[in-house]
């Protein structure tokens, strides 16, 4: 029997490679136009369906992250640990390839002129995650699709901007002996990757401008009483964002967008 360990991290390794030496410009031009929306007091929008949802998460609310940024997601398409029975997988992957939930999602916000859509998908072809992003374009949002472009999805088509995961067809890295098919996915840590790298590169960006907007930091590195404090100011900042975007909501009074001092 073949000895497999290290297989899968080497691998992924090599899949880092290739995404920081082939999509670092577009991952630079997608920073910048992060830092335009949050800093002109818009927001950035985020979806993803199916395990798609790991980058948007990862994105805000996260320790090291920061307001600006608008998480959207659906549970009826993430729900996973249920597997079968009640809100299990066959309904998830059903309930994603449903024309039309998209547009009742976008029915919720009324988007800013300034705002930003990132759409994450690595097929790129199922209904919801296509159909946010173009609904989000029709919209006027400059839109940024984290995809996969060799699997041939219309996302890759219709977005303004793509950044290329280039994951093998099936996403598995590791061909084992014995086994009908590979195993080991790599999407969730390349998508990682991007909107980490996204995230520095705006907080650099905002910060240069004077307009980052507070850090969610942990008490280990700033103590508990600023932890607490920078926790509030930044759900505060979120809420006053949101408060704006949300359908019928009424925004509250403005507030400066920058940490406390």
């Amino acid at each position: 029997m073949t000895n497999y360990e290290g297989a899968w991290l080497a691998r992924a390794l090599e899949a880092l490679d290739r995404l920081q030496s082939s999509q670092g410009d577009a991952i630079a031009r997608a920073a910048a136009w992060c830092a335009e929306a949050i800093g002109a007091d818009g927001m950035v929008h985020l979806f993803g369906s199916g395990h798609s949802r790991i980058p948007v998460e990862e994105m805000f609310p996260r320790y090291g992250s920061f307001p600006g940024f608008n998480p959207i997601v659906e549970l009826s398409t993430t729900f996973h640990t249920q597997v079968v029975g009640n809100n299990g997988q066959r309904q998830a992957m059903f309930i994603e390839r449903v024309p039309g939930l998209a547009e009742a999602v976008l029915e919720n916000y009324s988007f800013g002129s300034d705002d930003v859509y990132i759409g994450f998908s690595v097929s790129g072809s199922s209904a919801v995650p296509v159909e946010m992003l173009t609904g989000a374009k029709k919209r006027g949002l400059r839109t940024i699709a984290v995809t996969s472009v060799v699997q041939g999805g219309a996302m890759a088509r219709e977005a303004d901007l793509v950044i290329d995961l280039d994951v093998p067809d099936g996403d598995a890295l590791v061909h084992i002996e014995g086994a009908e098919s590979p195993v080991g996915p790599v999407s969730s840590l390349l998508y990682v990757a991007v909107v980490n790298e996204i995230k520095v590169q705006t907080a650099a960006l905002l910060a240069a401008a004077g307009k980052l907007p507070p850090v969610l930091t942990g008490a280990s590195v700033v103590g508990e009483a600023r932890s607490k404090e920078l926790f509030t100011a930044a759900y505060d900042e979120h809420a006053r964002r949101a408060s704006r975007i949300l359908r019928g909501a009424v925004a509250p009074a403005t507030v400066p967008v920058g940490a406390p001092s």
